[in-house]
């Protein structure tokens, strides 16, 4: 499974079901956690034990429809269905189910016809996880219930509404939703002061105990791993009367984790909680000293907040450009305002959980409302917040290079290191901006395409305007993807060329200042209209057919949507001159017509030769 020691690279072993990608099998496996389950369907991974009979180690996604009754963590099922490799990408800057999977560890999907359930498992764990959040969702409602049981469970066991979470992360706050440290810090101090008059075995056993029930709730993920190691840890040293030194542990429990599981390294929410953990560690404690010199004695809690805060959004903001190539602008201010509710809130739902799981419902419902209104005052300033102008800050997903210049920049300043390392701090990270601002800067012109689904997003300047062959929501939704990976969050204009009316042209209009859509029969353009902003201009290439040319700076580009564009083009325009960049086609052309583009291409690149 792992190549290499510490910082392999996670690739199918011997006897992964994806060698058998492309045919249709039969399978037997466990489900590795709850389905996810969706409008017409759910999803769930299986750990494989047999396929067609033989015996088979590693995981696969089965996608189930229709899905009445959703399966459950540890149920075996039998599958039938054809095996196939996940689909990549519209884009490599975009999210897709291959890149989600792939660092699961899975490289295989079953789209399964027919399935039935062999064997339910007892699975007490998963259980208790299922009843805490389908009570506190029944009490609380979908957004408040799920808000409390995320602050128990960790947003990966509880289906959050998906404007909560995209709520959440605009607003900075998306480690609220996460099992962490944070929640691991609040409930084991509340135990340690509980304790703090007892013998030193028994609060130490009451440590650990803490320390296990959030394992067992929040499950095995690298942030929760990595947060019980470091608690554990730092808890024995405490205990002991020896000093904690916090980068120690830190880089001890680093060390172990990837020791045991090197695929860690990988991922994105193991690299995000450790480089916040550091920052804790290494930047929070003098920035902290620092501000209580200047601040008033009853204003001391906030020159913590504000160290703990800004450690955390300076050391993780390399990792968030790179992997997501935006930030939130306000997150300071979101973690500031959010404090003096996330503490109470968590140690709140934690004693709620208990009682869900031991009491009727009656008293769940009476003890539950005062947090009921403490998670929706909570809910209504995320809201708030992540309606502010600008809350996203879209750059655009810089150079891996770009991003390691810029961690250079920040290590003088976030460990306090002398004024001259500091000076050549700040010229590293201008150079680090400027170089990414001239990659933004430039013109280009971006392509992509899915299951028949065309999109050209074209970028001058800082600006773009995007062109779909379709204009269903989930066009929509991908085209939004694609603008936000290269940092534009409005386009100056949009042409969509299907002619089917769309019920998401909602969706569309959000995305630009014009939206050019074809209805009742008309043509996106006519002769003589183009559409036109600062370096991006499309108008038409042939009287008939709707064939294009758009402008993007200095780049010339055919643009063929249909068959009956390429038609029009070869019959009018074959001979005539110019210099053209490329040619983007909104369909699959047949062999004789990509012949007829191989000769039209050789002619471009002679005329740019000349």
């Amino acid at each position: 499974m792992i190549k290499g020691l510490l910082w392999g690279v996670p690739s199918p072993g011997t006897h992964d079901p994806s060698l058998l990608n492309g045919r249709t099998v039969e399978l037997i496996g466990r489900l590795h956690a709850d389905a996810r389950v969706f409008d017409t369907s759910c999803s769930a991974l299986i750990a494989v034990d047999r396929i067609d009979g033989r015996r088979f180690r590693g995981l696969t996604e089965a996608v189930l429809r229709p899905c009445p009754n959703p399966p459950q963590h540890g149920w075996q099922l039998k599958l039938t269905g054809a095996l196939k490799a996940p689909q990549s990408s519209v884009h490599p800057l975009v999210s897709g189910p291959a890149s989600r999977l792939d660092r699961l560890g899975c490289w295989s999907q079953l789209r399964a016809n027919q399935w039935q359930v062999l064997h339910k498992s007892w699975t007490p764990i998963a259980d208790a996880r299922r009843s805490i959040a389908a009570r506190f969702q029944q009490v609380a409602g979908l957004q408040r219930g799920g808000l409390l049981a995320a602050l128990v469970l960790g947003g990966a066991h509880v289906q959050l509404p998906a404007e909560l979470r995209e709520a959440f992360r605009v607003a900075g706050l998306s480690h609220a939703l996460a099992a962490s440290g944070f929640h691991l810090s609040v409930v084991l101090g509340s135990v340690l002061a509980v304790g703090r008059n007892v013998s030193r075995p028994l609060r130490v056993s009451l440590g650990c105990c803490a320390l296990l029930l959030f394992l067992t709730l929040a499950g095995g993920q690298p942030s929760v791993v990595r947060a019980v190691l470091m608690g554990a840890t730092a808890l024995l040293i405490r205990e002991s009367d020896q000093r904690s030194r916090g980068a120690g542990v830190l880089l001890l429990t680093l060390i172990l984790m990837l020791l045991i599981r090197p695929d860690w390294a990988h991922s994105v929410g193991f690299q995000l909680s450790a480089a916040a953990t550091a920052g804790l560690t290494l930047s929070a404690p003098g920035l902290e000293q620092q501000l209580l010199r200047c601040c008033p004695s009853r204003m001391r809690w906030l020159a913590a907040a504000f160290a703990v805060s800004w450690a955390a959004l300076v050391w993780t903001l390399p990792l968030q450009l790179l992997h997501f190539g935006s930030t939130p602008l306000y997150a300071l201010v979101a973690n500031l305002l959010a404090a003096p509710l996330l503490a109470p809130l968590t140690l709140s739902a934690m004693g709620l959980a208990v009682i869900a799981l031991l009491f009727p419902h009656p008293f769940l419902v009476v003890l539950a409302w005062p947090v009921q209104q403490l998670a929706a005052l909570l809910i209504a300033l995320v809201h708030w917040i992540s309606h502010w102008p600008a809350a996203q800050l879209l750059t655009g997903h810089p150079q891996p290079w770009v991003v390691l210049m810029m961690a250079f920049g920040l290590i003088p300043w976030v460990i306090n290191s002398h004024r001259g390392l500091r000076g050549f701090g700040v010229v590293t990270l201008l150079s680090a901006v400027f170089l990414h601002a001239v990659v933004q800067l430039g013109d280009g012109v971006v392509v992509a395409s899915r299951f028949g689904r065309h999109w050209l997003l074209a970028r001058h300047r800082g600006r773009a305007a995007l062109v779909s062959t379709h204009a269903d929501s989930q066009s929509c939704r991908i085209a939004q993807q694609l603008a936000h990976a290269h940092g534009h969050r409005r386009l100056d204009w949009l042409v969509l060329l299907d002619p089917v009316a769309s019920e998401a042209m909602g969706c569309w209009t959000l995305m630009a200042e014009h939206v050019q859509a074809p209805h009742q029969g008309q043509l996106p353009l006519v002769k003589g209209q183009r559409l036109r902003s600062d370096g991006l201009v499309l108008s038409l290439l042939t009287d008939k057919g709707q064939a294009f040319q758009l402008q993007a700076g200095e780049q010339r580009w055919r643009l063929l949507p249909k068959p009956q564009a390429l038609w029009a083009l070869s019959h009018s325009v074959l001979a005539r001159p110019g210099r053209w960049t490329q040619t983007w086609l909104g369909f699959q052309p047949t062999k004789s017509q990509q012949r007829w583009l191989r000769r039209l291409e050789a002619k471009d690149a002679m005329r740019m030769d000349l």
